[in-house]
């Protein structure tokens, strides 16, 4: 169990929001009109990702193709998400979020009908300032008015989400969900305190 934690701060994109969908439809652009098979292209991302490298976008450079928009519009809520961010908030903790964004985080938050669980929001676009930068931590932790020894960060990336949390004196939850199912951490820096697979999970620690 994680002890004196006052203040959840969570990432969004394979976090809260399930992107399966964005990869896979971007994947279908990129090989549009080439002998890429969906497969193929699948298989050298995964080989990337078990690198801890952004596996769509090694493979994008690998096949020599042009990396194609994100679509927000198949962004998904896990299905636990907003049970869990209930069921947290009514332990008392005061929930924040600190993800890299584009503009309209907040929006997109009430679109899914969950903004009204969170106490601050710390998006990139909105600050100029993106993760892994210790900055956009630093100013999380002030709107939420909360010590890094008091907060834990949950979040799907080892590099974005759990290393910078820890180098700070935050406790850290790492997801593994989306593509960091592949990932592994390579040094004692984005080893986290916990571990889950599924959002219900954090039952268990908080």
């Amino acid at each position: 169990m994680l002890t004196k934690i006052t203040h959840i701060f969570f990432d969004i994109g394979s976090t809260l929001v399930d992107e399966t969908e964005c990869y896979n439809h971007r994947i279908r652009e990129v090989i549009e009109g080439t002998d890429i098979s969906f497969e193929q292209f699948n298989e050298k991302r995964i080989f990337f990702q078990k690198q801890n490298l952004k596996g769509d976008l090694e493979a994008i450079k690998f096949f020599g193709l042009k990396k194609t928009p994100w679509h927000r519009e198949d962004e998904r809520l896990y299905p636990e998400a907003e049970e869990i961010l209930r069921y947290l908030c009514d332990k008392g903790y005061l929930i924040s979020v600190i993800a890299n964004q584009g503009l309209g985080t907040e929006k997109r938050l009430e679109n899914w009908g969950i903004r009204k669980y969170f106490d601050s929001v710390t998006a990139s676009a909105e600050e100029g300032v993106a993760k892994p930068d210790l900055e956009i931590f630093r100013r999380a932790l002030n709107k939420a008015g909360c010590s890094a020894g008091n907060s834990v960060m949950i979040g799907d990336r080892l590099d974005n989400d759990i290393a910078p949390a820890k180098s700070l004196g935050m406790r850290t939850v790492w997801i593994k969900q989306g593509f960091s199912v592949y990932c592994s951490p390579t040094c004692p820096q984005e080893q986290p305190d916990h571990i889950i697979s599924n959002l219900m999970e954090l039952k268990n620690i908080l």
